[in-house]
């Protein structure tokens, strides 16, 4: 079988410059970025679906994209491989005491066993000295540096940043204390957005819907559900009945643009009431 040298071997091959692959020659940075995403969610797509087979080769494709950052970081000197590996391994290290002690890899670990909660305020105290000592060795003083709100990527989808933004004031006590709190908060949100979109005022309405799906997604990490689990999960949901409509319909000899809104709607109940008997 092939091994992790012979990937490097191959990435340094289509990377060269007098017999490589003309596309990955082209590439840089930026440019793969988006290749990088779409693996992600491929790999997502075979786990929610559970296909291990198609799993196996989507995360060989997420890895390759790791390995592909490696050679362009070591064609640049910005750093390569063994690096990113070391890197990894001593941050693991670090944010694992309650494994790794003595602060190395082999280290045995003789210390009591933590609860969940005691490991997870170790791991975000560990992370927060990271950000101190970063801003440090960067010379800013700026809140922006230190905050316990730093590092979190702009680049995240909107509803992942705000539970991450949500859990991380959470670790310094601002949170509601209990869901029911957070629901009031939400009718709070709704009455304001209906009172925008009386008025008419589009930029409102706007920022009134943001804080009202920022509320929500508040309320899936108190209830301990992943908004974007639940919401990818709503999506087949809406795709499974819409497609029911349409088959029906086209059993009948007609399409969708046929139909008027009260007979999708028949249709939609009957959808909504097979899944619930299955």
């Amino acid at each position: 079988m092939y091994q992790l040298e012979d990937l490097l071997y191959l990435m340094s091959r289509l990377r060269d410059p007098q017999n490589g692959c003309p596309w990955d020659l082209k590439q840089t940075f930026a440019s793969i970025l988006p290749h990088t995403l779409e693996e992600a969610y491929e790999v997502a797509d075979a786990i929610e679906k559970q296909d291990y087979a198609h799993l196996k080769e989507e995360l060989g494709d997420l890895l390759f994209q790791v390995i592909f950052y490696s050679q362009l970081g070591k064609e640049q000197n910005h750093f390569d491989f063994p690096q990113i590996i070391d890197t990894l391994v001593s941050k693991l290290v670090r944010r694992h005491p309650h494994v790794f002690p003595s602060g190395e890899l082999h280290s045995t670990n003789n210390d009591t066993p933590l609860s969940d909660e005691q490991i997870k305020g170790r791991w975000e105290a560990i992370k927060q000295q990271e950000r101190d000592e970063k801003a440090k060795q960067q010379g800013s003083n700026a809140i922006e540096s230190t905050s316990v709100l730093a590092d979190i990527p702009m680049a995240l989808p909107a509803i992942q940043r705000a539970e991450k933004l949500q859990k991380r004031a959470a670790t310094v006590g601002f949170d509601w204390p209990e869901p029911v709190q957070v629901l009031d908060k939400i009718e709070e949100e709704i009455a304001e957005l209906r009172e925008a979109m009386l008025q008419g005022e589009h930029h409102r309405i706007e920022d009134e819907l943001g804080d009202l799906m920022f509320a929500m997604v508040n309320l899936a990490r108190h209830v301990q559900v992943k908004p974007e689990l639940a919401v990818r999960s709503t999506n087949a949901k809406f795709e499974r009945r819409f497609n029911y409509i349409e088959s029906h319909l086209q059993l009948q000899g007609r399409t969708i643009e046929d139909a008027s809104l009260e007979e999708m709607e028949t249709l939609w109940q009957q959808a909504k009431s097979l899944e619930k008997t299955a």
